[in-house]
C-alpha cells in the first residue's frame, strides 16, 4: 500500500479494532488514507514477460497460482487433479470445462413464510408468479445460498469465477429491481455466455428482463426515450469513456434504436413492442463514421439492435481493448502500464478479434502465457471478499451438512453471502452500475478491500470459524471448520513440519520464513519436540472416536490455524 510495508498497515490497524456505529466512510478513514496509493500507476511493478506460451517450471507454486486465479482458493484435491498434466493441459482442463448447469434454487422458507404462489417446500420457484415482497425476500436468500453453493462445490472449471467477473461487468442490482426470479434468469444468462461470444453476450444482456428494468430499457419508448442503458452500453460495456469517443448525440441515437424492448414478468423474458419503437433513421457521429441505422417498421424494428451492435463492434480495437483491460484487472493486476498495454492488452485484443469475439481463446492465451506465471504477477492482489471467504472454505475442504435439513443448510450458504456483504462485496448487489470500486477506482483499486472497517470484520468471522462454537446460523446450527477433517486431506499430517508447510501452501499466498513456520509448529507441539504432535495425531487416527484424543489435536489445530490466518499474507492471492 503506497510505498509502505503492509505489515505496518496491519499493525496500525488491528489494535484499533474500529467498529464504529456510524456508517463507514472510506474517505474519512485516516489509517486507510495514510497507507493507500497516492498516485497511479505506481511504476514499481515492472514485467517484460509477454503472451508467449510459458515454458518455465511447472511446480506446485504455479499450479496453485492457476487454481487461485481461475477458481476460488486452492484445495488439496484440486491440486491433485493437476498431477500428470502439463501447464497447457491444466489450463485446457479448467477453461474448456463445460459443467452441467446446477439445479435451480428451491423453496426452503415454507416454515418461515408460506409461499403465496403455492410452491411447495423443496421445489423450485424460479418460474412461479411473483407472489409478494416477503416471499421475494426469501427467494432472494434462496438465490444467494444457491450461488454460494455453486461456488463452494464447483468442479475443475473457471465458470463460477467468470460469472463473478461478468456480474461486475454487466452489473445489475437485486435491491433495485426487486424480483428474484429475474435475478436468477440473469445469473443463468451469465452462466450460458460467460465463456462464449462477447458480441452475442452484449445482445442478450441488452434484452435481459433484469437489465431492462435495472437500466430503464423497459421504459424506453418512442415518445419518451430513456438514455440510461444507451449510455452504459457504450461507456461501461463496449467502448469506454474518454475524449474523441462517442458523443451525447450518440447516446440519444442509441436510445432511439432500443425503444420498444419490454420486460415480460409473466413469462420471464422480453418482448418487442413495435408501437413503442422509434421508426425513424438514427444518425451517429464521426466516431462511428457518421453511420446511419436505418429505421424499421413493425416487428423488423427489433433487428435494429443487430445493426447497432455491428456499428459498435466495427470499432474493433477500441471494444476489444476495453474488455481485455477489464479481464486483466480482474485476473492479473490493476496497474496497466505502457508495456502491458502495448503487449498484453493489444495481444489479447487481437486474439479476441481474430476469433470473432469468442472469449475462451483469450483466456487460454492469457493463462498459458509467460506474463501470467511471471513472479510479479503472482501473490500481488488483495483478495476480494468472495475469494477470501469462499476460497478459504474451499481450501479447508468445508462441506456443509445436508443432514441438518434444507432450512439450516440454506441459511448456512447464504450466511457466506452475508459475510461477503459485511466486508464490502454483496453478491447480487454491487454498489452501482460501475460495479465494485476496487476494479476501477484509481489510484487505490484493490486496496479498497482492506480498510479500518473491513479488516477487523474479516478477522472476526475468520477467527470464529475455528472456535468450538463457530458462527451462528440458527439456534440449532453453527458453521465452523472441521479442522480434523481438513488435516486428513493433507499428506503426512503426523509430521508437524510438513503439516505447517502444507497449511501455508494452501492458505497463504506467500511463503513464510522458517522462523515463522517454527512458531506455528510450536503451537502444534505445545512447545515440545515434534514427537508430541506425532504421537497425538497417531493416537487420534488410531482411535478417532476417542474424545480425549480428538480434543488434543483439535485444540492445537484450531489455535494454529487461527493464528496462521491472522497473517497479512492470508489476504493476498
Amino acid at each position: 500500500m503506497g510505498g509502505t510495508n503492509r505489515r505496518d498497515f496491519f499493525s496500525d490497524l488491528l489494535p484499533a479494532k474500529l467498529q464504529k456505529n456510524e456508517k463507514y466512510d472510506i474517505n474519512k478513514d485516516e489509517i486507510f488514507l495514510k497507507y493507500a496509493n497516492k498516485t497511479s500507476p505506481l511504476s514499481l511493478k515492472k514485467t517484460r514477460a509477454g503472451l508467449s506460451q510459458y515454458t518455465g517450471a511447472w511446480t506446485e507454486k504455479q499450479k496453485i497460482h492457476l487454481l487461485r486465479r481461475t477458481m476460488f482458493g486452492a484445495k488439496p484435491s484440486s491440486l491433485n487433479a493437476l498431477n500428470g498434466l502439463t501447464m497447457s493441459q491444466a489450463v485446457d482442463l479448467i477453461v474448456n470445462a463445460n459443467p452441467a448447469a446446477p439445479l435451480p434454487p428451491t423453496n426452503f422458507y415454507e416454515s418461515l413464510y408460506p409461499d403465496p404462489t403455492a410452491v411447495p417446500l423443496g421445489s423450485t420457484w424460479v418460474n412461479a408468479p411473483y407472489g409478494d415482497g416477503t416471499v421475494n425476500y426469501w427467494r432472494w436468500q434462496s438465490t444467494r445460498a444457491w450461488w454460494m453453493s455453486n461456488i463452494l462445490n464447483q468442479g475443475m472449471s473457471i465458470q463460477e469465477k467468470m460469472i463473478i467477473f461478468w456480474h461486475n461487468y454487466f452489473v445489475t442490482e437485486e435491491a433495485v429491481v426487486g424480483d428474484s426470479r429475474l435475478q436468477y434468469k440473469y445469473l443463468a444468462l451469465l452462466r450460458t455466455h460467460c465463456l462464449g461470444n462477447f458480441k452475442t453476450f452484449v445482445k442478450e444482456i441488452t434484452k435481459d428482463p433484469m437489465m431492462l428494468f435495472y437500466l430503464n430499457g423497459h421504459y424506453n419508448i418512442k415518445n419518451s426515450p430513456d438514455e440510461n442503458y444507451a449510455r452504459e452500453v457504450q461507456e461501461l460495456f463496449t467502448i469506454g469513456k474518454g475524449a474523441n469517443l462517442w458523443t451525447e448525440d450518440d447516446v440519444k441515437a442509441v436510445a432511439k434504436v432500443l425503444t420498444g424492448f419490454r420486460a415480460d414478468t409473466v413469462n420471464l423474458t422480453y418482448t418487442f413492442d413495435p408501437n413503442k419503437h422509434e421508426q425513424g433513421n438514427k444518425i451517429f457521429s464521426a466516431f462511428y463514421n457518421n453511420y446511419t441505422v436505418v429505421g424499421q417498421a413493425g416487428a423488423a424494428g427489433e433487428s435494429e439492435l443487430d445493426d447497432l451492435l455491428n456499428m459498435i463492434f466495427a470499432q474493433n480495437q477500441t471494444v476489444a481493448k476495453f474488455l481485455c483491460r477489464k479481464l486483466y484487472r480482474f485476473f492479473i493486476y490493476y496497474d496497466i502500464d505502457a508495456n502491458v498495454e502495448s503487449t498484453i492488452i493489444a495481444g489479447m485484443a487481437n486474439t479476441l478479434i481474430n476469433n470473432s469475439w469468442n472469449i475462451t481463446p483469450v483466456l487460454l492465451e492469457l493463462f498459458k502465457s509467460d506474463h501470467f506465471y511471471d513472479s510479479l504477477s503472482m501473490d500481488c492482489v488483495i483478495q476480494n471478499p468472495i475469494d477470501y471467504y469462499l476460497g478459504m472454505c474451499r481450501a479447508l475442504s468445508v462441506n456443509f451438512n445436508d443432514a441438518v435439513g434444507i432450512v439450516d443448510n440454506t441459511k448456512a450458504y447464504y450466511s457466506l453471502a452475508n459475510f461477503c456483504d459485511i466486508i464490502g462485496m454483496a453478491p447480487g448487489n454491487p454498489p452501482n452500475v460501475s460495479g465494485w470500486p476496487a476494479y476501477y477506482q484509481t489510484p487505490q483499486f484493490h486496496e479498497m478491500w482492506i480498510n479500518s472497517d473491513t479488516l477487523p470484520k474479516r478477522m472476526k468471522y475468520t477467527d470464529a470459524f475455528f472456535t468450538n462454537t463457530g458462527l451462528y446460523v440458527s439456534g440449532t446450527y453453527y458453521m465452523k471448520c472441521n479442522v480434523l477433517a481438513f488435516a486428513q486431506t493433507l499428506p503426512n499430517a503426523y509430521d508437524p513440519d510438513v503439516l505447517v508447510s502444507d497449511c501455508v501452501k494452501f492458505l497463504l499466498a506467500i511463503g513464510l520464513s522458517q522462523t515463522l513456520k517454527d512458531s506455528f509448529k510450536d503451537i502444534l507441539t505445545n512447545n515440545n519436540a515434534n514427537s508430541y504432535w506425532t504421537q497425538a495425531w497417531t493416537d487420534y487416527i488410531g482411535a478417532p472416536a476417542n474424545v480425549t484424543y480428538q480434543n488434543i489435536v483439535r485444540t492445537r489445530l484450531q489455535l494454529m490455524l487461527t493464528k496462521l490466518l491472522q497473517m497479512a499474507e492470508h489476504h493476498l492471492g
